[in-house]
């Protein structure tokens, strides 16, 4: 595989692994420091992703896209800007990225490097708030590249952060991270079988999304103005 097309992989695994990181690090900083205090945790693990997800935004984007989530890699393959080969090579990279992001979160805090979430994530409020979730990151996605192309990183972070508060699920909206999560019995932890609904749930509100901005962004003879996905949750 030529360097070209190398990079934007490890791009992906990089970003998204730092992502995790983010998550599950801050998640169990937060704990330590809260006191007990949920809510004073949540605020600090929603801070530190909300502040990550710009800062690798601006620094891959130009590289790979920065999806750094299958879901928004899904979409950009249903939009034909990825091949399928192509989608399917990102969501490898992603879900390795985001497994050694959990490995690295738990090895800056000195804690076994995989471990198995016993965090229950499950019903239908949990499941309605992914969709929600999804469909929100790829519909802000979708919505800024079109109207505002350098303020998606902004968008992005901000939307996040607000789903961390808005969502019953604290928003994972994104499998790889779901993934991850369900190997860090932490703070931020999913329970391994939650995990597949989870993913259900996402895709769900991603197809969705890309339904309704394709109807309410793109009017017809206007679709050569729309703009390629670029940025991840």
């Amino acid at each position: 595989m030529s360097g070209d097309r190398l990079r934007p992989l490890a791009a992906e695994a990089l970003g998204t692994a730092m992502l995790v990181a983010t998550v599950i690090g801050s998640g169990i900083m937060a704990e330590r420091l809260a006191g007990g205090n949920v809510a004073l945790a949540l605020l600090g693990n929603t801070l530190a992703t909300g502040c990550i997800l710009v800062v690798l935004i601006l620094s891959f984007g130009g590289v790979s896209g920065a999806h750094f989530n299958p879901a928004v890699s899904f979409v950009a393959a249903l939009r034909r800007e990825l091949t399928a080969r192509r989608s399917a090579a990102y969501v490898a990279a992603q879900l390795a990225g985001g497994i050694a992001g959990a490995i690295l979160g738990h090895a800056m805090f000195e804690q076994p490097a995989l471990q198995i979430a016993t965090t229950a994530r499950t019903g239908g409020a949990q499941w309605l708030s992914e969709i929600v979730a999804t469909f929100g990151l790829v519909g802000t996605i979708l919505a800024v590249s079109r109207a505002r192309p350098t303020a998606v990183a902004y968008a992005v972070g901000l939307y996040i952060s607000a789903g961390y508060w808005f969502t019953a699920s604290t928003s994972f909206a994104n499998p790889a991270v779901t993934v991850a999560r369900s190997l860090s019995d932490t703070f931020a932890g999913i329970a391994p079988a939650d995990v597949a609904p989870f993913i259900v749930a996402q895709l769900t509100g991603a197809s969705l999304a890309a339904l309704t901005c394709g109807w309410l962004l793109e009017p017809k003879g206007r679709s050569a103005a729309r703009a390629p996905l670029d940025a991840g949750g």
